[in-house]
């Protein structure tokens, strides 16, 4: 089933998936192969459906962002058959107010000098394109349609799916 969403139900879509996922493959250098591409958590998705990250300024995903910013985020859940991908354009700040409201205890393992550490950057996607691919009714339910449809030999309507105009 095909179902596009826009403006605030998109959004809406958006942080609901990325939040129960919460780590995506994010993938830099988009016109050269193989993507350059590692997994990063998710700090918050905004209001506005932009995605943050925590990073630091000398990893070679800022040096990538610096030359072209342009990414591509890839989010998948196998248990919940929750799947996303998020074309966007990704912009590198070193404020110390945003670092304080999206640090976790868990980033220190990443930043000697914890949050103060000055190689400490966050990074915001803004989403321009995404796609999903969601089950209709929830997993559990998801299941029981297909093995009634293995059984009796009809087609299972058990996924949506559709694109996400922010």
């Amino acid at each position: 089933m095909q179902e596009n969403l826009n403006n605030k139900e998109a959004v809406e879509k958006l942080t609901t998936l990325v939040k129960s996922i919460n780590v995506a493959i994010f993938c830099t250098e988009l016109t050269k192969t193989p993507l350059q591409s590692r997994p990063m958590s998710v700090q918050d998705v905004d209001d506005e459906g932009n995605i943050w990250f925590i990073s630091s300024a000398t990893s070679n995903k800022n040096f990538e962002i610096l030359k072209d910013s342009q990414v591509q985020l890839f989010f998948a859940n196998k248990s919940t058959s929750e799947y996303v991908s998020i074309y966007g354009n990704a912009t590198i700040y070193s404020d110390q107010q945003k670092i304080d409201e999206l640090w976790t205890p868990v980033a220190k393992a990443w930043f000697e000098e914890g949050k103060k550490d000055p190689k400490v950057t966050v990074i915001k996607v803004t989403p321009s394109d995404a796609y999903y691919w969601d089950t209709k009714d929830g997993k559990i339910i998801s299941l029981i349609k297909m093995a009634g449809s293995a059984i009796f030999g009809n087609n299972a309507d058990i996924g949506v799916e559709g694109k996400l105009k922010i």
